[in-house]
């Protein structure tokens, strides 16, 4: 019971321990699914690197200059949303499921640090916000890929549910926030560098057909 209530306190959500131990049933009854679920739940940041290479050749065919830039940040805005969750991380002190609860199946290495918000989610929350940013197809297969990595994290015992849940969204509020706030400076940073010989990493499209916003021709 005291463990229990510990990790009540400790998971952030009412029920966490409950939803945890619920998955991690299923984690045991399920062995021929932890070789790819754990490769997914260590390795996984692969795919995403991949999905957001995918948004920048995307952005880079459709001369819009702001997917352009929204692709850019993109990647930048993840950095930006991992270093912002590590004050939270460390100011939360949240334990580990396998330190606040006993008996749990765990099929990754222990860490020694803590566990509320999911850095892993919180990388797969702001790729997702930014591959929306670049187009609504790419946001949902990142929306996919970051709901299985979710999963996958309380499934190998990593985290609590809420831990992977507030990381999701920590990761798409710091990426959407960041890029309203930089959107214009962003956009204009593009402009100019499409003038320059760095063009074809930026767009595929010819000058008088590159956008800068809806309607909005860039001389060249």
């Amino acid at each position: 019971m005291g463990a229990v209530m510990l990790a009540s306190g400790a998971g952030q959500l009412p029920g966490d321990p409950a939803w945890f131990r619920a998955v991690n049933a299923f984690s045991r009854a399920t062995g021929w699914l932890h070789a790819p679920i754990t490769a997914y739940a260590k390795f996984g940041v692969v795919v995403f690197a991949l999905l957001l290479l995918w948004g920048w050749w995307t952005a880079r065919g459709t001369g819009d200059l702001a997917k352009v830039a929204a692709a850019l940040w993109a990647p930048v805005g993840t950095l930006v949303a991992v270093g912002v969750n590590q004050p939270i991380v460390h100011g939360v002190h949240e334990a580990r499921p396998y330190t606040a609860l006993p008996h749990v199946l765990v099929l990754v290495t222990r860490s020694a640090d803590y566990s509320f918000p999911s850095d892993h989610a919180t990388m797969a929350g702001a790729v997702t916000a930014g591959l929306f940013l670049v187009g609504r197809r790419l946001g949902l297969v990142g929306l996919l890929a970051a709901v299985v990595m979710a999963f996958a994290r309380v499934y190998v015992g990593a985290h609590f549910p809420g831990d992977v849940l507030a990381g999701l969204v920590v990761g798409a509020a710091v990426s959407l926030i960041g890029f309203a706030l930089l959107r214009r400076a962003l956009v204009w940073l593009v402009a100019a560098l499409v003038r320059t010989p760095v063009r074809p990493l930026l767009t595929a499209v010819p000058p008088s057909e590159t956008i800068r916003r809806t309607g909005d021709r860039v001389a060249t």
